[in-house]
């Protein structure tokens, strides 16, 4: 089933639609109506819906404002517009929106169910294309050259000598204009994978849309690298991250919709040279691994989800004490103690020279004090400091010393959680802050409030209403009308002014939003105040 979302300020025009249509035998599921095409908007964000059916005549924003906006957040949905014939020659001036079909009031379910089913035939057109095996195993076999693919792996894997760069790029004929980079890995779950779909052509699928879909606004050098897909994104400025965050995030929600794919895109720091990429591209390793902690179908970028720690590169080795430091980011408590098990069993429990024991726990200390350091932890909570610590761990014997750095990592853990936490609250707090400070101006919106917070998009949408249950335009809504509400029974300001001073130019518009928000018109609620208070 598609999906469809209605447009129209006539409750009825939309009633009739849905009773007089078999959507159900067309192939499309009617998801939701909206009467106006700021709510459309709102609706479109949560929904994503295949196609989009909407009037041009409506209030506060018009259909063709509303099919800008779709297509250009959402290019993938389809767009139908039905009019009055006078606006007809107008609504074909909106060529350059591409427009599915135009469909001329008074609607007829006959020419409504005929655009369907053409319209149907043209999905089903697009995503059989997607999912076709036997273009995706010619895309497999035909994808980036062998020398280019090399190069991109030794690029990030940090073993080309800088000097030695620029000749490579020119025998390879390879571009990077930057000024500004960072790496992307593109992780396509094997676990949750649609029936009947084969897990390395569903990963080349997903690969063949990142291009599409990412690959040609940031110039992208994209290749295959550990069963994930690879992308080396040039950036103008380094503030572009947060829009691409954004884009990311889009993506991974699209192809889930388009083929049930559950993707992760880890995002990796930003660098000012392509010599440095492969600390980007560790850090976009470590992005991917914390889905296990926010989720997978998403986008996650490190520096948001821990912004009060560095991004720590992890070593090249998989050492049984990177695990151990891994699971403090990442695991349990019981997961730690796994992972010190084994540590302890490969690097303690079989020493035989007491010389190998001691150089052992120096070795210790100086990982877990750099672990502190790189992470900004407070290194005062090694008791007595490095040199009496050491002192006091060369007399403990190994299954003492065991329970201590199970106890001590545990300890590191739930620091980091807390940092997590806070900083998660200090986000929501300056954000409340700033639409404390800011609610009167009228384009007061998503993309203000990120900015000045630094973050995507789409990273603070979804953790704004983690933390309050609400959205962040449905909180800036909540206050700008409690402010309202108060100014209507504190002073005798008209409404009309009342609106300008919460952010609204448009008053009937204002008026149409407190009435949703508190169920009467200002000016009743003004009257039923000043009765009251008689």
């Amino acid at each position: 089933m598609y999906t469809l979302l209605l447009v129209d300020d006539e409750e009825e025009v939309i009633e009739a639609i849905v009773k007089k249509v078999k959507w159900e035998e067309l192939g499309f599921q009617v998801t939701g109506h909206a009467n106006n095409g700021f709510k459309a908007m709102d609706m479109l964000e949560e929904m994503q819906p295949d196609v989009v059916m909407t009037d041009i005549r409506m209030p506060y924003m018009d259909g063709l404002e509303l099919c800008a906006h779709i297509k250009a957040k959402y290019p993938a949905t389809k767009i139908l517009l039905f009019t009055g014939f006078d606006d007809f020659e107008y609504a074909k001036e909106a060529v350059h929106l591409e427009i599915e079909e135009y469909i001329l009031k008074p609607l007829n379910a006959v020419e409504i169910t005929e655009v369907f089913k053409r319209l149907k035939e043209k999905l089903d057109y697009e995503i059989s294309e997607k999912r076709n095996t036997d273009l995706l195993k010619k895309y497999y076999a035909d994808s980036l050259p062998m020398l280019q693919a090399n190069l991109y792996t030794t690029l990030i894997e940090g073993r080309i000598p800088e000097e030695e760069m620029p000749h490579y790029f020119k025998d390879y004929q390879i571009a990077f204009t930057g000024p500004w980079y960072c790496c992307l890995i593109i992780h396509t779950s094997a676990s949750q994978v649609p029936e009947g779909m084969d897990i390395r052509l569903l990963s080349v699928s997903v690969d063949r849309q990142a291009g599409e879909n990412l690959g040609e606004k940031w110039n992208a050098k994209r290749f295959r690298y550990l069963g994930d897909t690879i992308m080396i994104m040039q950036l103008k400025s380094e503030e572009e991250i947060s829009e691409l965050t954004d884009a990311c995030d889009r993506f991974c929600k699209y192809i889930h919709h388009i083929m049930g794919a559950k993707v992760t895109i880890g995002i990796g720091q930003v660098c000012g040279h392509i010599a440095k990429i492969a600390a980007s591209y560790q850090s976009a390793r470590e992005a991917v691994s914390y889905r296990v902690l926010y989720g997978s179908n998403r986008a996650i970028n490190l520096k948001e989800i821990v912004p009060q720690r560095k991004i720590q590169r992890d070593a090249g080795e998989k050492t049984e004490l990177s695990n151990v430091f891994k699971k403090i980011c990442l695991g349990e408590n019981e997961d730690i103690a796994n992972a010190i098990e084994v540590y302890m069993q490969h690097n303690f429990l079989d020493l035989k020279s007491l010389e190998k024991y001691h150089v052992a726990v120096m070795e210790l200390i100086g990982e877990l004090y750099h672990f502190m350091v790189n992470n900004e932890m407070d290194t005062t909570k090694i008791p007595g400091g490095i040199g009496s610590l050491y002192n006091e761990l060369c007399n403990l014997e190994p299954q003492v010393l065991q329970k201590w750095l199970l106890k001590f990592c545990c300890m590191l853990h739930d620091d980091m959680a807390d940092a997590r936490y806070h900083s998660k609250k200090s986000l929501i707090g300056r954000a409340k802050e700033y639409v404390h400070d800011n609610y009167q101006q009228e384009d007061l919106g998503l993309d203000d409030i990120c900015k000045e917070l630094g973050v995507s998009n789409s990273y603070f949408s979804s953790m704004f209403k983690k933390e309050t249950g609400n959205s962040f335009v449905g909180y800036l809504t909540e206050y700008r009308m409690d402010k309202a509400a108060r100014m209507l029974v504190e002073t005798a300001e008209k409404s009309y002014m009342i609106a300008k001073s919460v952010g609204y130019s448009d008053p009937n518009y204002f008026s149409y939003v407190f009435k949703r928000q508190f169920g009467v018109s200002p000016s009743k609620y003004r009257t039923a105040y000043e009765k009251n208070e008689k």
